[in-house]
């Protein structure tokens, strides 16, 4: 239908017969032509398709309301905005109603008495999908008139009864009536609120300052929560968790390959002017390999989760740090170290909250995880005895020095008297220029002495490896 051609009045949608659907009926319908054809449903969401989607999808078909129950970082947000997707182009509403009455059948009294004034003749306007989608993050301070609606003092005093429909500013929920309303971190309303929420969604009526009105509002609601503050007594009240249709537990990637992907796609990138930013597999593994442990580890509080975030924001300072140094050696190629790691101290820090008893430190758990997430992934490459002729070298006396502000020539120029990493360098197909090979040099010789093959000397900002 185009914007010359559409309908403009009640009269006019009517002869094209034009038929409204409830919102569930629209999503639904949507949902299975995208299904049928094959279409994503949620774009740039990762290592859901086994695990949520397909509870997602089951939930919209049945025409259920959804609460996402999951740790901070897990997608719950991103994925209910996403939901509106589902919902048509456009769609048409009495032309001027707060809360996008239909034109067959309008709820609020404006629009009925309009409708009984000029019948056919009323006019509609097109309601584009973004304008149908509500979010509310749940804080403490929310009340009743920030979801629902107030009296307005100033219709009051142009002389209507406050008891007069026509007297109310809607809220939130009803100025989203026929599209979404996604409520974040649902536990945290006050009950008092939640009582309300629940009239509306379940009884349809609604109370504004002891005046009842009969409001029965089309939308779909999406809540997400904590699975801690969601499952705990007091948190959240019976009848409204019992009104929610379907309960979706998110989770965390469960494999590095989906934790790479995300990690990719959501950071941030800068282009630099002569310079190329190359990025070997082993560093992404390494770095994802990292938030991977960090969800694991007794001295890190799970109940608050490891968000992807942390992924992300590390994967970012790496590379700035790669890039710092390139531009201060003025070279054309960055390419990330493992001295360069040091730089997520600052990125994960903030992010986690430490479970251990005493007085260990965030940058001392967050060195384990990275030398952890080393030796783990040196592990899926080589095998200590791969290395035998290199190490009889450093037997022999052979000392390898490297540091953050070291030129990648200089890695290149000690390649030539170390033997037996040649080979090693090549399977990590680190030969792609200077700043990869100094890569792929610091990874083996790290990973040799996490595999306690080789000594470690800290002196000065370098490093010096030794037997």
């Amino acid at each position: 239908m185009s914007i010359t051609t559409r309908p403009r009045t009640v009269g006019e949608l009517r002869e094209s017969g034009y038929k409204v659907l409830s919102v569930k009926e629209e999503m639904r319908k949507n949902l299975i032509a995208k299904i049928r054809n094959g279409e994503e449903l949620f774009p740039g969401i990762v290592g859901y398709e086994e695990t949520v989607i397909p509870q997602i999808e089951n939930a919209i078909l049945s025409g259920q309301d959804i609460i996402f129950l999951g740790e901070r970082g897990q997608a719950k947000t991103r994925m209910a905005r996403s939901l509106a997707n589902l919902l048509d182009d456009e769609i048409p509403v009495i032309a001027g109603c707060e809360i996008n009455d239909s034109p067959y059948e309008p709820i609020c009294r404006a629009c009925r008495d309009k409708i009984e004034q000029q019948g056919d003749e009323v006019e509609i306007a097109w309601l584009p999908r973004d304008r149908r989608y509500g979010e509310k993050l749940a804080t403490p301070d929310i009340t009743i008139s920030d979801l629902v609606g107030e009296v307005d003092p100033i219709r009051v005093a142009e002389g209507r009864y406050l008891s007069d429909e026509l007297t109310i500013h809607y809220g939130m929920i009803p100025r989203t009536h026929r599209g979404i309303f996604c409520i974040n971190e649902l536990p945290d309303l006050a009950e008092r609120i939640q009582v309300g929420l629940l009239n509306i969604m379940e009884e349809r009526d609604v109370q504004i300052r002891g005046y009842k009105i009969r409001l029965p509002l089309d939308v779909y609601v999406v809540a997400s929560a904590n699975p801690e503050d969601y499952t705990n007594r007091g948190r959240i009240i019976t009848p409204l968790k019992d009104r929610i249709g379907s309960e979706i537990r998110t989770h965390y990637p469960r494999d590095l390959e989906h934790e790479i992907s995300i990690m990719e796609a959501e950071s941030t990138h800068f282009p630099t002017d002569g310079l190329d930013i190359i990025v070997p597999t082993f560093m992404k593994e390494v770095i994802a390999e990292v938030t991977q442990l960090a969800r694991a580890s007794n001295d890190i509080s799970q109940r608050s989760g490891v968000s992807v975030r942390v992924s992300v924001s590390n994967f970012e300072n790496v590379l700035s740090n790669a890039v710092r140094r390139a531009l201060r050696l003025n070279e054309r190629h960055a390419a990330p170290r493992v001295s360069d790691l040091s730089a997520i101290l600052a990125s994960t820090c903030g992010k986690i909250e430490l479970d251990a008893v005493g007085d260990i430190k965030e940058e001392r758990v967050v060195q384990k995880l990275i030398n952890a997430a080393v030796l783990n992934v040196f592990g899926e490459y080589f095998e200590s005895r791969e290395f035998d002729q290199l190490l009889a070298g450093f037997e022999r006396g052979l000392n390898v020095q490297v540091g953050d502000d070291m030129s990648s020539m200089e890695y290149v120029n000690q390649l030539s008297k170390v033997g037996g990493l040649s080979k090693a360098i090549d399977k990590l197909n680190g030969r792609g220029s200077p700043a990869s090979v100094a890569s792929s040099v610091e990874f083996i010789l790290e990973g040799l002495h996490l595999n306690r093959r080789l000594n470690k000397d800290e002196v000065e900002g370098k490093v010096r490896y030794r037997r």
